[in-house]
């Protein structure tokens, strides 16, 4: 029982309480948090930062009228508590609950959609612009973390917020991290003003001495008002934002509520745009969380007494970051960039290792691909993980700076295939798609960790780009005997005679279960591991037309473009007397919920494989087309 969170059902319940009523609400807020989120999983340091700046917004605003924008959306949590979801906590992130993201089907106080960062700024000039046609007459307000900052859309949108001179608010939530802690430029511009604590009590004494100077003529003004430039000049290296043209407000406490609610009542009748600038701690209220905040960003389940536990599975992305650390002990030419997140990609070693020969760019995924691009034209060999959904943002440069130029650029996609909990922004479902229609880049996918091992040694030996797709979580370990990837050649793991299965990735590992299936049935299925989308194996594919009466292909991608479509396009040609069968997840986006169910759902478990093959081959028998 919590004695006024139980009380809060919409934000106008936050309007009729004092501050001290509002400070003990964060409290309780964060125990609700850690509580909810320590068993269901979720985004909990950024959420427990961001507790007062909610608050406050909630306070001053009135939403959904006045629209409020997250970003990233992972830190929306205490919105949604205060927008008459906190009941729903218990099933958050879970298949069929409450999202993690802001859902604009889930409350009409979710005005967009986030998941992806450095898009606020840009969708709330948007929405400010339709106000403005409209003459309506409401704020906007987007809340990007510093993090997000470093992403070149985002500064993209403050050079044309500053230009347009619209009307809107922006809440910079600064607590030093993304996931893991921020670099680059603006980062260190950022961390100057968090640390700058002369500029703060000079520049306070100097506006406080010039605005009592009588007013006795222009000249005295104006050289009152250079008095104040030079000293934002010096005490603020090039006054970033003021120069874009967008009024800074800051640094400022972003855990004191009364002071945000006091700033925010102060900024929402200014005219033009304008930037608050609040300094937030990542995991404020649960001490391991203050301590490891990188480590609580994204957690699983956990004792909230004993904290995280380290898991002793080995992972694809521990598997990839080991190798490359071995193989650069051997290659100096090797290189490893990250687009702000090295722990994520399992990079953290080869950052302690090799320092010199590791790049952090920031949410840069576009910026990394050219990067890698560049040093590729220079004679460096660059790896590059990336979660599968965020190199989509990277596409353009993939094709116009790396494929059309042919340059030995290993691209590493983490996460492809279905992630479970985080949903549709999340799931790297189109990467086997987007990829497969780019011309001189080979693409693989392995089937298990000692493939992926050697598909990062055979990398090396190709002299163009290279594309290598691996799943989320445990590295699989199978007892199948396997060709060497050098040949470049796919591998039929098991024969048979009724049946083909052509399996790239993840696929084989559900696959491998089905066959098993289908042999205990009585149906003799051969099981191939296409771990090369392109080149696509031909011999191998006219092979398995030529043997097999069916033939199915599985991919944890969309069926649009994917493996499947490859193969068909052989089917087609060669008049092939059978049917080739796409086993795929479906062309629309794909909820969250736990990678199991959502598995089975959409058909791609072993025993939804097994079940759509036997009643393919049982219909085919008794002559039902």
């Amino acid at each position: 029982m919590y004695k006024h969170l139980d009380n809060i059902e919409a934000p106008s319940d936050l309007k009729k309480m004092n501050m001290q009523e509002l400070k003990e609400l964060s409290s309780e807020i964060r125990d609700f948090l850690i509580d909810k989120v320590s068993k269901t999983g979720g985004h909990l340091a950024s959420n427990l930062g961001i507790v007062e700046v909610t608050l406050a917004l909630h306070c001053v605003f009135d939403s959904p009228r006045d629209k409020f924008i997250w970003d990233v959306g992972h830190q929306a949590y205490v919105h949604k508590m205060v927008t008459g979801r906190k009941d729903k906590f218990d099933g958050l992130r879970q298949y069929g609950g409450l999202s993690g993201f802001p859902k604009r089907c889930e409350s009409k106080h979710d005005v967009f959609e986030v998941g992806h960062s450095s898009t606020s700024i840009s969708a709330g000039l948007g929405m400010a612009a339709a106000r403005d046609i409209l003459n309506e007459n409401y704020n906007i307000v987007s809340i990007i973390g510093d993090g997000a900052l470093t992403g070149g859309m985002a500064l993209e949108a403050l050079n044309h917020l500053g230009h347009s001179r619209t009307k809107m608010i922006i809440i910079l939530n600064d607590n030093g991290m993304s996931i893991s802690p921020n670099v680059g430029s603006i980062s260190n511009y950022l961390h100057k003003m968090r640390t700058n604590k002369m500029y703060k009590t000079f520049k306070g004494e100097v506006e406080g001495i010039i605005s009592s100077i009588p007013k006795i003529g222009n000249r005295v003004c104006k050289t009152a008002h250079k008095v104040k430039e030079s000293v934002k000049y010096f005490m603020i290296p090039g006054a970033f934002f003021e120069e874009l043209g967008i009024k800074y407000f800051g640094p400022v406490d972003g855990h004191d509520i009364e002071n945000l609610i006091n700033t925010l009542n102060d900024v929402k009748h200014v005219e033009g745009p304008v930037i608050i600038h609040a300094l937030t701690k990542k995991g404020k209220g649960y001490e391991k969380a203050e301590q490891y905040p990188d480590k609580y960003h994204g957690v699983g389940s956990f004792d909230v007494r004993k904290g995280l536990v380290s898991g002793n599975k080995t992972t694809y992305s521990s598997v990839a970051g080991d190798k490359l650390v071995q193989m650069a002990k051997n290659d100096k030419r090797i290189v490893a960039v990250t687009a702000a997140m090295p722990d994520g990609t399992g990079l953290a070693k080869f950052k302690r290792e090799f320092p010199d020969r590791f790049f952090d760019v920031g949410i840069a995924e576009g910026h990394a691909v050219t990067f890698c691009a560049g040093l590729a034209a220079n004679g460096i060999r660059p790896f590059f993980p990336v979660y599968s959904t965020f190199l989509q943002r990277g596409f353009d440069q993939i094709i116009h700076d790396v494929a059309m130029q042919k340059l030995p650029v290993t691209l590493l996609l983490d996460r492809a295939g279905l992630v479970g909990n985080d949903g549709e922004t999340h799931h790297g479902v189109f990467d086997l798609s987007y990829l497969g229609l780019i011309p001189d880049i080979t693409v693989m996918a392995p089937m298990d960790g000692e493939e992926l091992e050697q598909m990062l040694e055979y990398s090396l030996d190709i002299n163009g780009p290279v594309a290598i797709r691996y799943p989320r979580g445990a590295a699989y370990s199978s007892d199948f005997s396997k060709t060497d990837v050098n040949s470049g050649k796919w591998d039929v793991l098991k024969k048979g005679r009724e049946v083909a299965v052509l399996a790239i990735g993840k696929g084989v590992e559900l696959s491998a279960g089905a066959v098993e299936i289908l042999s205990n049935a009585g149906i003799s299925a051969g099981l191939i591991n296409a771990r090369f989308l392109s080149p696509v194996d031909e011999d191998a594919v006219r092979e398995v037309l030529a043997g097999y009466d069916y033939v199915f292909t599985v991919e944890d991608n969309v069926y649009a473009g994917g493996f499947g479509s490859s193969v068909k396009l052989f089917e087609d040609a060669d008049s092939y007397r059978g049917r080739v069968y796409n086993i795929a997840l479906p062309d629309h986006f794909i909820e969250h919920g736990d990678t199991s169910i959502l598995l089975e759902k959409y058909g791609l478990s072993s025993e939804k494989i097994a079940s759509r093959i036997l009643n393919v081959v049982s219909k085919a028998k008794k002559g039902v087309v």
